[in-house]
């Protein structure tokens, strides 16, 4: 690996790239069947192991052997759902993408606002349904689930906060990782 280009990625000269890209491999395959699409899985893990959490589109082609074409359309499919964030390099046409050190959190976050769509719906399904109907009776267990989930989501991400700035505090949140305030509180 070049100098410049070890600058440019900051990985260290030691890195096994092979088993960066085992690791990358094996970490998407876990996301495919959890149920997100390939290639933005592989895209994602390869941001994700890269030290800086910055890549080009070119170098996410090198590393996964794929074309520019795959890589734009995992990019797109990945800015949408907020999972990386695409900037432009100062005088430069080209464009970097990024992956926060709080997409895990922006992740649920999002799932949190897909939980309160469901609860609209479902109540309105329990409205219509009538209460005390069978389909009524079922809808309105499921809207206590999604309300529970939704309440212990919320205990679940403040319980984080507080542990990353633990961590953060300690120094052993991992390299890299940005300063104590891990997210804001909503």
């Amino acid at each position: 690996m070049s100098e410049q280009r070890q600058r440019d990625t900051g990985r260290p000269a030691a890195r096994d790239d092979a088993a960066v890209l085992t690791f990358v491999e094996r970490f998407a395959a876990q996301m495919v069947d959890a149920g997100m699409q390939r290639m933005p899985a592989r895209v994602f893990c390869c941001l994700l192991a890269s030290d800086s959490g910055v890549l080009t589109s070119a170098e996410l082609g090198e590393r996964l052997q794929v074309s520019p074409a795959a890589v734009s359309g995992a990019i797109r499919y990945l800015a949408q759902v907020g999972m990386v964030s695409r900037e432009r390099e100062p005088g430069s046409r080209r464009d970097r993408y990024r992956v926060h050190s709080d997409q895990w959190y922006e992740a649920l976050t999002r799932r949190d606002s897909v939980l309160t769509r469901w609860e609209d719906v479902l109540r309105e399904g329990v409205e219509s349904l009538g209460e005390e109907s069978a389909a009524g009776r079922r809808l309105g267990e499921t809207l206590a689930f999604t309300e529970f989930m939704q309440q212990e989501l919320l205990g679940m991400m403040d319980r984080w906060r507080d542990h990353l700035a633990v961590l953060r505090t300690e120094g052993t949140a991992g390299e890299g990782a940005p300063g104590p305030d891990p997210a804001p509180r909503r």
